[in-house]
């Protein structure tokens, strides 16, 4: 298996499984990926994605890669950036738990889950230009709106690979843990997230998301109306009278 499923408690934990191809995404890891996804958001409240061995996931596999014509490269693209759509969209909250190197594909992975711990030997970038080619899968979109336009240019243009620290300097992963507590701290914080409301989980993506490619005005209304959604539901009352009964 190329991808490894379990589940602790509330908490789905996936694996990519191809330590000696330093996790890349071939077709059959990111169909099985595909399928797990699908799996997860119906048995599970939180996600978290690593990777076995020293990466997290280095891409799209170099001997499938260099035998795509234009036709075969829409369709292998297509298949990597509905993945990851469909993995940013996910009802369930995400956690990418960066154990080594995210590159190519595996940092558009990593984009598209909703928060980043990385490892302290962890490191990044979107190599593709170095092959004369350049990301396909969401990194032309996702990286400029988590590290603003000019710092996207930089990282894309030429290639660079750069360490946990200036990730999270610039804004790339929320947080930075020694390599040892990765996986710690990365279910530390889903039990955290998995103990919350799964509705106001679901509907707070919703207008988080929307925010990234909705003007202000409507993104407001949105938000509105996915906030007024919450008072219908018995968990928020519950959770609502339990804390007055407490400050009480």
């Amino acid at each position: 298996m190329n991808v490894i499923y379990s589940v602790e408690d509330r908490i789905g934990i996936v694996k990519l499984n191809r330590p000696e191809k330093l996790n890349s995404l071939d077709t059959k890891t990111r169909e099985e990926l595909k399928n797990i996804v699908e799996r997860a958001e119906k048995e599970v409240r939180v996600l978290i994605i690593t990777g076995n061995g020293k990466a997290f996931a280095v891409g799209a596999d170099l001997n499938e890669l260099i035998q795509r014509d234009p036709i075969k490269a829409i369709e292998a693209t297509k298949l990597g950036s509905e993945l990851f759509t469909r993995i940013e969209e996910l009802e369930i909250a995400t956690i990418a738990a960066v154990n080594g190197l995210a590159l190519g594909g595996g940092l558009e992975l990593a984009m598209a889950c909703d928060i980043r711990i990385a490892s302290d030997k962890a490191r990044f970038g979107q190599p593709e230009i170095n092959l004369g080619i350049f990301p396909g899968a969401g990194g032309t979109q996702r990286l400029p709106r988590l590290v603003g336009i000019g710092m996207a240019k930089k990282l894309i243009i030429t290639g660079e690979m750069i360490d946990a620290k200036e990730a999270f300097r610039i804004g790339l992963v929320e947080e930075i843990t020694e390599h040892e507590k990765l996986m710690e701290r990365a279910i530390e914080i889903a039990n955290k997230i998995a103990g919350k409301s799964p509705l106001a989980i679901k509907l707070v993506k919703k207008a988080l998301n929307s925010s990234m490619n909705t003007p202000l005005r409507e993104g407001i209304k949105l938000e509105a109306s996915l906030f007024s959604i919450l008072f219908a539901d018995e968990e928020a009352k519950k959770l609502m009278k339990d804390f007055l009964e407490k400050k009480r």
